[in-house]
């Protein structure tokens, strides 16, 4: 199990190189990886663990190098688009997974789904409301469980829909375009994982902060 860990987090810590070792053996079909992986993120409550923020930002700053640009295997825009579609097409099936459970998901814990991370949801969409879908696109596990609480309350799919795709932009650019522009800067390349570990921090914490917050309240 420690050996599994160690190897998890080896391959976030390092998605630069081992992104690229991926394109070098599959070229453009690596395209369909990532769109899968994001697609999966947002949109399975069963893999809130898949590295969304760090990957778009490795797939980005890999893009901007001329070697894979200029080979037509790896394009700026081609990536961009494809992972705005997953990222979309992730959260709307999300939403109507959770829309035809309903409410009893919350009546008992899984082994697939936790009960804990779902409550946790709760509280966020029912303070932040609709813009819940947008806030929580930048928020790990919560980004993967904002869509299908959405979709549990019946929140209306119109308004849904709207909130999905300026989360869906927001995220997708943020990510993808600092990472074009920053990632092959020498000192990012040469510290990549510090960078990696930096997004994650400030990806979670929105979560920190609401936690000790709830303990100071208690």
């Amino acid at each position: 199990m420690a050996e599994i860990i160690r190897t998890v987090i080896d391959i976030f810590l390092h998605l630069d190189k081992n992104l690229a070792m991926v394109i070098g053996q599959y070229g453009t079909a690596t395209y369909g990886l990532l769109f899968l992986i994001i697609f999966m993120e947002t949109g399975f409550v069963v893999t809130p663990f898949l590295p969304g923020d760090s990957l778009i930002f490795a797939a980005a700053a890999l893009s901007a190098t001329s070697s894979l640009s200029t080979s037509g295997g790896f394009n700026i825009w081609v990536l961009y688009i494809l992972l705005l579609i997953a990222a979309i097409l992730g959260d709307t099936v999300n939403y109507w997974i959770g829309h035809f459970i309903g409410p009893k998901v919350f009546e008992k814990d899984s082994k697939l789904i936790k009960k804990a991370y779902l409550i946790k949801t709760q509280k966020f969409y029912d303070k932040y409301g609709g813009q819940a879908i947008t806030i929580g696109r930048f928020v790990p596990i919560v980004r993967t469980f904002v869509p299908f609480v959405a979709g549990v309350a019946k929140m209306s799919y119109k308004f849904f829909f709207i909130y999905n795709i300026l989360g869906g932009i927001l995220w997708v650019s943020l990510f993808t375009w600092t990472g074009y522009f920053f990632g092959n800067l020498p000192f990012v390349k040469a510290n990549f994982h510090y960078v990696v570990v930096v997004i994650i921090l400030i990806s979670i914490t929105p979560i920190v902060y609401e936690f000790v917050k709830s303990k100071i309240r208690k």
